[in-house]
């Protein structure tokens, strides 16, 4: 036997043996998966760098630009003015973002104020119900107990013989009432239980906008963008900051120094009134219901209208004048107004 050990091996050693030989097994594939993902990660790191290298390339192929053309003495001051045309189109763009952001608010606040009002209502009823029914509980309780101290008091006040010859019935209804009272007792601890589920009921989320305030929202936001336009579009500053920022710096002309210096002026009176005027409420509730008028949409759940049916513009004077002209706000994208509409 020992012979045949010695040649064959042990079961035990061939156990142990194979053991070894799947663990090692498990740890290459283990590795071979471990290497594949780094090899993984570090073609995507690569790649990273090459986008990186190649923002880098096209940001300092732009500042030798600008610096080409602040050098040259006939486009430094175009450059002055593309770029005050282009903060101009950023400070309507934010202007409308804020009226946006602040109308969504107060609209999302008002729609959960009312939902809070209705809730506050049917809690304050069904609270009412629980707490009348608590009442009648516990005067049904008390009355119970009433009968049955006064049905122990008769036990009592019964003679000897008397009290032998009826104890059974009396006990009897003794303890009917008894009975009578644990189960009015649970009835109460349940309403009572409910009652102070429903005072301690938290208040609902709000539940977001429905499809009608969203298309009243976003035909506010429109009559805003087209306030923005029409305070600019006098002195064609509309199109021109709009132009400014989509072209890069160097791809229009404004002229000579002193053209540009004319528009700079004009482009500051322009800006300068529009911080003082704020009393246009009305004007803007006016312009959203014709704008509105005029609105189609694709369909029933979409809350942004069509571009090219609110199209028109609509300039209302001091005397409540309506004068319309055509500008396509929407569809052209004026002020980054689509990214700012309700959906």
């Amino acid at each position: 036997m020992s012979a045949l050990t010695a040649i064959f091996g042990s079961t035990e050693e061939k156990t142990q043996d194979s053991d070894k030989l799947l663990h090692l097994y498990w740890n290459r594939a283990e590795l071979k998966k471990e290497f594949s993902g780094m090899r993984k990660e570090q073609y995507r790191l690569r790649d990273l760098i090459k986008q990186q290298e190649g923002a880098t390339a096209r940001l300092h192929q732009k500042l030798e630009h600008l610096e080409d053309l602040l050098l040259d003495p006939d486009w430094a001051h175009n450059v002055v003015t593309f770029y005050q045309l282009r903060g101009l189109a950023l400070r309507c763009e934010r202007k409308l973002a804020r009226f946006s952001e602040q109308l969504k608010q107060q609209r999302e606040q008002k729609q959960h104020n009312s939902l809070l009002v209705n809730w506050n209502e049917e809690r304050n009823r069904e609270t009412r119900i629980l707490e009348h029914k608590l009442l009648e509980q516990r005067d049904s309780v008390h009355l119970l107990e009433d009968r049955l101290q006064a049905e122990r008091h008769r036990l009592m006040s019964m003679s000897g013989f008397l009290r032998i010859f009826r104890q059974r019935s009396v006990t009897a209804v003794l303890d009917n009432l008894a009975s009578q009272i644990e189960s009015a007792q649970l009835a109460e601890n349940e309403i009572a239980s409910a009652l102070e589920g429903v005072r301690d009921r938290k208040p609902p989320d709000n539940q977001g906008l429905d499809i009608a305030i969203k298309r009243s929202i976003n035909l506010m936001i429109l009559a805003y963008a087209q306030q923005l336009y029409l305070h600019f579009a006098d002195d064609k500053l509309s199109a021109m900051a709009k132009e400014a920022s989509e072209k890069s710096v160097g791809a229009i002309n404004y002229g000579t120094r002193e053209e540009c210096d004319r528009l700079l002026q004009r482009v500051r009176k322009r800006r300068e009134a529009m911080e003082q005027s704020a009393d246009f409420a009305a004007v803007l509730q006016k312009r959203a219901k014709l704008i509105g008028e005029k609105a189609k949409f694709r369909n029933d759940a979409d809350a942004v209208p069509i571009a090219g049916t609110v199209s028109t513009v609509f300039n209302i004077d001091a005397n409540g004048l309506i004068k319309e002209s055509e500008a396509n706000i929407l569809g052209e994208n004026y002020w980054g107004v689509s990214k700012v509409l309700s959906r």
